[in-house]
């Protein structure tokens, strides 16, 4: 055996008379015994052993690695393809500004619980705390917005860390884990013995529990009792697979179901009981909805701030049931009559189990008749064909034409647009909710991309959030991706000007991108990226389906009226029920039961 090879043949024969190998080539094997079959990075010189290694895995064709633009697209691009497939995304970095580059990244996916393995170069063990050239100390930057870390100093645990770093990363409330490798860790041969996955067990970690029946049993007897229930549900149904249990149980029984950005295409959003999304931007009868419900259905959703509004007047006269994996989230924000505590697939299927085994019967039908009552009175702004193209109008077209794309958004205006109007299938949309990182769009649509090439991928982006990751324009090109990306254009950081005009008398401070805005189209096309402007309404479909049925990357920069804001919305310390942007709400309107 060449003693620099990747030991892609160890999995079946078992280690080997003369089993020493590289650190960076049992790092591969480790990762290909994980399941791991693409990677996105960008090299760097702490890192450049464990490239050689991914030359190799390339070469032996078990491996994909994508050539990022900026260590932040990485990390996004692994975290859409974690979003999309419910897979663990891996992504490389090397150490100092590589290493920081990817904390954004790393933050955005802690913040919304997706499963990630970060993988960075580090300066060699002995030059560690003698700040040597690009040395940073990555594991203590990112211990509060990590599952878990490691630096790895003995290379005889490379597989044993990677086993337990999947494990960690994907079990549970899944996140980010991140493992530091110092250079010489990855040139030192050594007796290279494989671990499996799943064979380790990390010290203080523990499985989940199944849900308790008395609990589930409990949760069931309260349901019964309730005439107003609302099923609220977050992205830990998503990351749970209970997208099919939980629809069956809302139906069953008749529940109306809200989500919240993450939990987005876990229900049907074009089927009767749901009510679209709650909170700050979320639909009038959604927030009326959790504002007069008698019992408040909590399933994977944490109770965000972004949710509730002012805290103390959310869901004011429901009792709560709370469906969680993780303890932390229990009685964090919003005290629950009750908590079922456990894995949250699980949880639901016994739901259901029970449910149908009771034979429990709801009485519904006047709760569904006024929440179908608010969705006529208050439905979402059906904008007028007259003057420039309002940008609802985009999305509302992206809807018809491309009704089962995966979509991925960046953060602020047309992000929540998106939110309003698109109906996602389950895990087809992708958002950075929790940390709200402009620049996400672009590397998380590739991600996605990558992932499943066969699929329709669609970013919407705005064009302020998208110069913060323009350059994995590159990328897409690179790889003649077949993403398609849309620009609501209108020349503002249009959230932030939204919230100037309406809290700070319309002083509209460091927002207007008018000046130094890119030529997108020119843009697009240094990268090799075809592209199309949108100025006129009659243009709109037409050229979007054109821009669609296009082979390969497009740009579409769609040019919107300027000073359109986003309703509607609930203002900072008020109640889900005080949203402006409504017409004629009245302030008996929530109580017209």
């Amino acid at each position: 055996m060449n003693l620099t090879s990747a030991p892609k043949t160890l999995g079946d024969k078992g280690p080997q008379e003369d089993s020493r190998i590289l650190g960076s080539d049992a790092l591969m094997d480790a990762l290909r015994r994980n399941g791991v079959t693409t990677i996105f990075g960008y090299p760097g010189g702490a890192i450049l052993p464990i490239y050689d290694a991914v030359y190799k895995a390339e070469k032996e064709g078990w491996l994909k690695h994508i050539l990022v633009r900026h260590e932040q697209g990485g990390a996004h691009a692994a975290d859409g393809f974690a979003r999309a497939t419910g897979k663990v995304g891996v992504c490389f970095g090397t150490s100092g500004p590589g290493a920081t580059n990817l904390v954004t990244g790393i933050a955005t996916a802690q913040m919304d619980s997706v499963p990630l393995v970060v993988i960075t170069g580090q300066v060699p063990r002995a030059a560690i705390g003698t700040d040597a050239f690009q040395e940073t100390d990555i594991f203590g930057i990112t211990l509060p917005i990590v599952k878990h870390s490691w630096v790895i100093r003995d290379p005889s645990e490379i597989g044993s860390i990677i086993a337990q770093a999947f494990l960690i990363a994907s079990s549970g409330r899944p996140g980010p884990v991140l493992v530091d490798i110092p250079k010489d860790v990855g040139q030192e041969l050594f007796e290279y013995v494989p671990v499996e996955p799943g064979s380790i067990i990390p010290s203080g970690f523990q499985i989940p529990e199944p849900p308790e029946s008395s609990s589930i049993s409990k949760a069931l007897d309260l349901i019964e009792e309730s005439s107003r229930p609302l099923l609220y549900v977050g992205g830990g149904a998503v990351s749970a697979g209970a997208h099919e249990n939980l629809t069956a149980f809302a139906k069953r029984h008749q529940i109306p179901v809200t989500t919240t950005l993450m939990g987005k295409g876990v229900f049907d959003e074009r089927d009767p009981l749901s009510v679209g999304m709650l909170g700050m931007h979320g639909t009038g009868y959604a927030n009326f909805a959790v504002t007069e419900c008698d019992l408040l259905i909590a399933v994977g959703a944490r109770f965000d701030d972004r949710v509730t509004g002012k805290l103390d007047t959310f869901a004011p006269k429901a009792k709560v049931i709370h469906f969680e994996i993780d303890p932390a989230e229990i009685n964090k924000n919003r005290f629950a009559e009750l908590a079922v505590l456990g894995d949250l697939g699980l949880s639901v299927e016994n739901l259901l189990k029970l449910s149908k085994k009771k034979n429990i019967k709801l009485m519904t039908g006047e709760w569904l008749a006024q929440i179908d009552k608010w969705k006529k009175l208050y439905p979402l702004m059906e904008p007028p064909k007259e003057g420039s193209i309002y940008p609802q109008e985009v999305l509302l077209a992206v809807r018809d034409l491309a009704p089962n794309a995966y979509i991925t958004t960046d953060v602020g205006q047309h992000q929540m647009w998106a939110a309003q109007y698109l109906r996602n299938g389950n895990r087809q949309w992708i958002s950075s909710a929790g940390l709200g990182t402009m620049g996400f769009g672009i590397p998380a649509a590739l991600g996605v991309q990558i992932a499943l090439p066969k699929e329709q991928v669609i970013c919407i982006a705005g064009d302020a959030s998208i110069l913060m990751n323009i350059q994995e324009l590159g990328t897409i090109s690179q790889y003649k991706l077949n993403t398609k990306i849309i620009i609501i254009n209108n020349h503002w950081q249009g959230m932030v000007r939204q919230w100037q005009e309406s809290f700070y008398q319309e002083r509209y401070s460091a927002t207007d991108m008018t000046k130094g805005e890119p030529d997108f189209m020119a843009l697009a096309k240094s990268f090799g990226v075809e592209g199309i402007c949108i100025k006129d309404r009659e243009d709109l479909k037409p050229q979007l389906i054109e821009a669609f049925a296009l082979e390969g990357p497009v740009l579409i920069d769609v040019h919107v009226r300027r000073d359109e804001n986003c309703y509607p919305m609930v203002p900072p310390g008020k109640s889900n029920a005080q949203m402006v942007g409504l017409p004629s709400i009245k302030d008996d309107t929530q109580k017209d039961d």
